[in-house]
């Protein structure tokens, strides 16, 4: 058994009732934290010790909903058609870029999507993956990225008929369900996954009935839930009403598809009823500000009536800094009622989820609880207190104050340093996209 102790620093509980703590160790044995207390460093001699004196010592943060195929494609240089409205912007932009990657590619946007999330503080990303001409093997080549930078994650494929018929969902499928046989395998082997399997699905509007029948299937093989765009657009709802004469959250429960293990995702346009629904089924939505905002698909105004809100990315990147401020001041704009304090529990709140699949702790600096940290070099100019630990993390904080990240127990990015040649995988990572780029621009939108 190994001991590691994160020595003399200001432990914050991120969980209701937000405490926090100063001058205490926390004891880790091997991927579990023991002992959080005023000098504990004494009982472990033979400890690897880490000096936190005058840092933050918080529960890692989970980016709740991340598109790892878009790590190649900051500042893309393409042409591209009208981008008028949602649908546009899939054909024109998105839509191209996931056809244009392959193992290669995948790889490496796994890898920088992972170093830029840990960077900001984030110890997990679910990713929610497509790369149509890469089917096959795409799930194994993601959690290789994650694996290797030490990022906790979990990722499914996103099925969808839109561009090869019900046999690209079967395809699909597959590979969830492969995937997630991986999974089980590690653990029969006794040891504990770094990465987790979900079943994914692009959105309701490119998967039809016999899809859906299908990706049952796969969620009853895997023993996983759905991971699942739902609502982002208007569209989408109209969509299911045109074609099948129901609401979408209805489309999905009459094929058994809603569990306490569901992740849909953006949720905009859905109504009372479906929130009811969810809700009652103990069904996870990631809530997406900054992508909802880029896209201008609206604003999600009924995020106050879901009990089980996540916060997630959507792709722009794995900082939950950023997401946390952009989520709390756009729903100021709205006129919504929420405080700094209730986004903090929706972001903390991905380690529930995280506890579904993994079947251990998370969330707390507590004995019993999984060692996935944050550490931050954080100057606070005024009293940082109980009562306004939200506020400072909302007002106050960002990624440019995380100084270390430990995830399984192991110290993956120390005093901002990795044991990686990051230089190498950033310069390789841009001459991938270059290529990435290039094909993207021989493709048709249609």
């Amino acid at each position: 058994m190994a001991y590691t102790i994160l020595k003399n620093g200001s432990v914050v509980q991120t969980i209701p009732p937000y405490r926090v703590t100063h001058d205490v160790d926390v004891v880790i044995q091997d991927d579990l934290i023991v002992e959080v207390a005023k000098n504990a460093s004494s009982k472990y001699p033979e400890a690897t010790v880490y000096n936190m004196s005058g840092k933050l010592i918080l529960p890692g943060m989970v980016c709740s909903h991340h598109h790892y195929y878009s790590g190649l494609s900051r500042g893309m240089l393409v042409n591209s058609g009208p981008q008028n409205d949602f649908i546009q912007i899939l054909k024109e932009w998105w839509w191209r870029v996931d056809r244009s990657l392959d193992e290669e590619a995948t790889y490496y946007s796994s890898l920088i999507c992972s170093l830029d999330a840990v960077a900001a503080g984030t110890t997990t990303c679910i990713d929610h993956h497509a790369s149509p001409s890469f089917i096959e093997g795409s799930l194994e080549t993601i959690a290789k990225g994650m694996r290797e930078v030490g990022l906790r994650g979990a990722t499914c494929y996103e099925m969808t008929n839109r561009n090869g018929g019900l046999e690209e969902v079967k395809r699909g499928a597959k590979e969830n369900v492969d995937f997630a046989k991986s999974v089980d395998e590690v653990r029969r082997k006794g040891q504990k996954p770094l990465v987790e399997a979900m079943v994914g699905g692009h959105a309701p509007f490119t998967i039809c009935n016999e899809g859906l029948e299908v990706m049952k299937d796969a969620v009853d093989q895997s023993g996983r839930g759905i991971h699942l765009h739902i609502a982002e657009d208007i569209y989408d709802v109209a969509h299911s009403h045109h074609m099948y004469h129901q609401d979408i959250v209805d489309r999905l429960d009459s094929f058994g598809l809603l569990s306490d293990k569901s992740l849909l995702v953006h949720g905009l346009y859905l109504n009372d009823n479906e929130i009811g629904k969810m809700n009652e089924k103990g069904v996870f939505l990631a809530h997406n500000p900054r992508s909802n905002m880029n896209n201008h698909v609206g604003y999600f105004s009924k995020l106050q009536s879901v009990n089980n809100l996540l916060l997630g990315t959507d792709g722009c990147g794995g900082n939950m800094f950023e997401e946390i401020k952009l989520a709390f001041f756009k729903h100021r704009d709205n006129g919504g009622s929420w405080w700094p304090s209730d986004f903090v529990e929706v972001l903390t709140r991905g380690n529930t989820l995280l506890e579904k699949y993994f079947m251990e702790q998370f969330g707390k600096i507590a004995p019993g609880y999984k060692a996935d940290i944050t550490m931050l070099d954080y100057h606070s100019p005024t009293p940082f207190v109980d009562d306004n630990i939200a506020t400072h993390i909302v007002w106050g904080m960002s990624s440019n104050a995380v100084d270390s990240v430990m995830v399984e127990g192991k110290m993956i990015m120390n005093h901002r340093e990795f044991d990686l040649d990051v230089e190498r995988i950033y310069a390789k990572a841009a001459e991938v996209a270059s290529r990435v780029w290039k094909k993207v621009d021989t493709l048709s939108a249609h």
